[in-house]
């Protein structure tokens, strides 16, 4: 069964696990396959039990974060990204996807399937961006029209 970590009482070694069904469930730091990755909010898998107090957990393995995050179809390394930043940038409000040249993502077909405001010729709209450096030197370059910028940002911080 799967489910995340609610609380951890790392001094007393014990926690609470909410499963899929979301049921809380007590662990105890012994049934942890692997101990040192124990985190509030961490993904685990376990075998479902009940106890004389109730809902229990065992056999807990935490699954460890991973060391990628996936932007637009891009794997970058987290350890490898030196910085990034987020900024706005005018373009022209009646930009076209280039079928011939694009990877194509969720968020740039759904701005051009979204009910268009008429737009005159040569007129400009604000578009979020950011950029994030890695430590060999590239540069990658995505728009708020391809990318959730805050929630990639927030997987950034962590």
């Amino acid at each position: 069964m799967n489910g995340t970590i609610t609380t951890w009482f790392k001094d007393k070694g014990f926690g609470f696990i909410k499963d899929e069904n979301g049921e809380n469930r007590y662990f105890h730091v012994i049934k942890v396959a692997n101990p040192e990755l124990i985190k509030k909010d961490a993904a685990v898998t376990f075998e479902p039990t009940t106890n004389n107090k109730g809902l229990s957990a065992y056999a807990v393995k935490v699954i460890p974060d991973s060391k990628y995050i996936y932007i637009a179809g891009e794997r970058l390394k987290l350890a490898s990204i030196k910085s990034y930043l987020v900024y706005s940038e005018e373009v022209p409000a009646d930009t076209r996807i280039d079928k011939e040249n694009a990877v194509l993502s969720v968020g740039l077909l759904m701005g051009n399937i979204r009910p268009k405001t008429t737009t005159r010729p040569g007129e400009m709209r604000s578009v979020k961006k950011l950029a994030i450096t890695t430590f060999q030197g590239t540069t990658s370059l995505f728009s708020e029209d391809e990318i959730d910028i805050d929630a990639t940002v927030k997987m950034l911080k962590v």
